[in-house]
């Protein structure tokens, strides 16, 4: 016998100790509760350690008897299947699905002793992902025994849809056969989305309609069977079942479903880096955010007003330009850079024409004095930069009222900035980074340091992102052949964005200055600190009013990765959405978890940083690898399979049935991955800094939308 049968009791899953969690483990605990609320669950018995099974029959021969009554008589055994039953798994918290260990087709009692034997070793081996506190690894395994169904069509439904968070949906993933390889990750088989009136929605793949793998009348009785295990179990369950051959339906597994998607409220902006990634493109702490995105922010917003491209309801109700996860990202809609979800409705509705009926005169007068008054800005721009003293010379006061300027001189900035962009196009097309790449070019062969290149010729800061922190290197390599012809040849869009920058440059210099003096003694202010405040905490500090009392708590923003191109919030959190007017290219199915970007790894070898897991199915044994990863890319497998689901826990974006993902994207390939739609791109640019200004110059005319005269 291949373990102790004496410590081991018996107790039947029809009686009311099997409804105990604690006594037989989530996994059959559940299944007596539906068994006693009349769901169609199969006969059997949980093998649990004595101690926790008082009164129940124990010892070896209650073992054997138990094993006989459900395996029939000898020479005739049925199969039976002998699964895990952990505290571990199951839960509201964790389902640690597929980690423990199931043994299938089970055959006479050598083969039964030995399964069992099987199961509680893996509560030894597996160590759980999140572990429930005051609760032995070892003590929470119990062992449960059932008839082994030969199942005709099988699968998994969730009484919700955990990638899109809709409560109002109902997904089935079916294969023919038991949901075994559906769980394992070795099919992907066929995904129905169903309303809770049992319309189908969709399919993936598509299916002829007299060829569907689930029947009509099969998909009433899941749907019925979803509803009734959510009365039971109070809320929406993740759920196997099985057809066998007569037709008759048969719950295997009930359990919560552990990673809703979040779903961002109805009416919720379209949001995206879109057009302001171009200016901000890297993560900004709070007081870069309140420098540079809020000046950009109202600069925009007076620019779409004066053209009449939207309401003034809509502009002064929510920040045109906002952060998330500490990265610039604007209202599409609002900037015009998606078309409307609604042209049949804008069509009719006379509000726009009449707006912009309104805003013709001024944008019709505007458009023969914008060059005029963009000469005079950077003029005065121009002459307020060099009036500024060193900031070493300059008292306290002096660098938070500079400050204070470059924040108002940007909103007009960007305000003018846009509205040449509309109205007076590409002029030459010249760019400031192209005349700073130019520049760039010549004083390398001078040999001069970075510093000395930027003093020098200030435009090469077009090459380089706004920061409080360390300035980035200037590329090493330009190949670029271009002769520089001054600040001066720059068109006048183009000359704005570099007084932009410039603005942004002063202010950083301000703001370091300002690190050294403020705070001195026992709580010196470092940069990484300061950056932290916000302005009028910032301005509070200056004039005396001392630092925030939670500032020694307060952590810097991290890099998540950047942010989808359009996307919703939900809770705070980014949800990709696809903009109106297009559609998903259908490569892959999006599982959830969210967006994400990073490097494909294969799971072999050195893991790199924001490692990509690209893999041939979602293997359960993939578990411990999923913790820290920026994506999961599997070629087949089913979003409802045991990793997937480990997977939305763990919120890593994940993509199934990608098509050739092993072959097409080798390790070290830089990927995004979207888990909503289950898209994947591959990067395959070297992306030299170089590279990427050169390209930003070329197509930042076509990429950048601004609001329509």
């Amino acid at each position: 016998m291949g373990f102790e049968g004496a410590e081991l009791a018996v107790v039947p899953l029809d009686s009311e100790q099997a409804e105990d969690a604690t006594v037989a483990g989530a996994k059959a605990a559940n299944l007596a509760r539906a068994a006693v609320a009349g769901l169609p669950a199969l006969p059997g018995f949980v093998l649990v350690p004595v101690r926790r099974g008082p009164g129940a029959r124990s010892g070896a021969d209650a073992v054997r008897s138990a094993w006989r009554s459900l395996a029939g008589p000898e020479g005739q055994e049925r199969p039976l299947v002998v699964r895990s039953s952990s505290a571990h798994e199951d839960t509201e918290e964790s389902s640690m699905a597929g980690r423990f260990e199931s043994v299938l087709d089970v055959r006479g009692w050598e083969d039964f002793t030995t399964a069992v034997q099987t199961v509680l070793d893996s509560a030894r081996r597996v160590r759980p992902l999140r572990p429930p506190q005051d609760t032995p690894e070892d003590d929470g395994m119990a062992v449960l025994v059932q008839p082994m169904l030969t199942s005709a069509v099988g699968g998994v439904m969730f009484g919700a849809d955990p990638v899109a968070g809709r409560t109002d949906r109902i997904l089935v993933s079916a294969v023919r056969g038991g949901p075994d390889q559906l769980v394992d990750g070795s099919t992907q088989g066929v995904r129905y989305q169903l309303t809770r009136m049992t319309r189908l929605v969709r399919t993936e793949p598509a299916e002829p309609r007299g060829e569907r793998l689930l029947s009509h009348r099969q998909r009433v009785r899941l749907v019925q069977l979803a509803k009734q295990t959510e009365r039971v179990f109070g809320g929406p369950q993740d759920m196997e079942f099985g057809f066998d051959a007569e037709d008759r339906l048969w719950l295997f597994q009930a359990r919560p479903i552990t990673a809703m998607a979040a779903r961002p409220p109805r009416g919720a902006r379209l949001l995206g880096p879109g057009p302001v990634a171009e200016t901000l493109p890297g993560v900004l702490q709070p007081l870069e955010e309140d420098l540079w995105v809020t000046p950009m922010s109202r600069g925009l917003t007076l620019a779409l007003d004066i053209a009449g491209a939207a309401p003034r309801r809509r502009l002064r109700r929510l920040p045109l330009v906002t952060t998330v996860e500490g990265r610039a990202a604007a209202d599409l809609q609002l900037l015009g850079a998606v078309p409307s979800a609604h042209p049949v409705l804008d069509f009719i509705n006379p509000g726009p024409g009449a707006r912009k009926a309104g805003a013709a005169w001024r944008v019709g007068r505007l458009r023969s004095a914008l060059p005029m008054l963009a000469v005079d800005l950077m003029a005065d721009t121009d002459r307020a930069l060099a009036d500024f003293p060193p900031p070493g010379e300059m008292l306290s006061g002096q660098l938070l009222d500079a400050v204070a300027w470059g924040r108002q001189s940007l909103s007009s900035l960007h305000a003018q900035e846009s509205l040449a962009g509309a109205l007076l196009g590409a002029g030459t097309g010249a760019t400031s980074a192209g005349e700073a790449l130019a520049e760039l070019a010549e004083g390398r062969s001078r040999d001069l340091t970075d510093e000395q290149l930027v003093e020098r010729h200030p435009v090469l800061l077009a090459l380089l992102p706004p920061t409080l922190g360390d300035r980035a290197p200037l590329p090493q390599q330009t190949g670029w052949t271009t002769v520089p012809r001054g600040v001066g040849a720059l068109p006048v869009r183009e000359g704005l964005r570099l007084r932009i920058r410039w603005v942004q440059e002063m202010q950083a210099q301000m703001v370091r200055e300002m690190t050294r003096r403020l705070g001195p003694g026992e709580c010196h202010l470092g940069l990484s600190r300061l950056s932290l405040l916000r302005w009028e905490e910032l301005v509070k500090a200056a004039d005396g009013g001392g630092l925030p009392a939670d500032l020694a708590g307060r952590q810097p923003r991290q890099d998540t990765g950047p942010l989808p191109a359009a996307f919703r919030l939900a809770d705070g959190r980014p949800v990709a959405q696809l903009p109106p007017g297009h559609r998903t290219s259908g490569e892959g199915q999006g599982a959830g978890g969210g967006f994400g970007t990073g490097t494909a790894w294969d799971g072999h070898g050195q893991r790199p940083d924001h490692a990509v897991l690209v893999v041939r199915s979602l293997d359960p044994a993939l578990a411990p690898l999923l913790p820290g990863l920026a994506g999961l890319v599997a070629e087949t497998g089913s979003a409802l399979s045991h990793l997937a689901v480990l997977a939305r826990e763990y919120r890593v974006p994940t993509a199934v049935g990608v098509p050739g993902a092993v072959d097409r994207f080798p390790a070290g390939t830089a990927l995004t991955v979207d888990g909503g739609t289950g898209a994947v791109t591959a990067d395959d640019s070297t992306d030299a800094a170089t590279e990427a200004a050169m390209t930003r110059d070329t197509t930042r005319d076509t990429t950048r939308e601004e609001p329509a005269a």
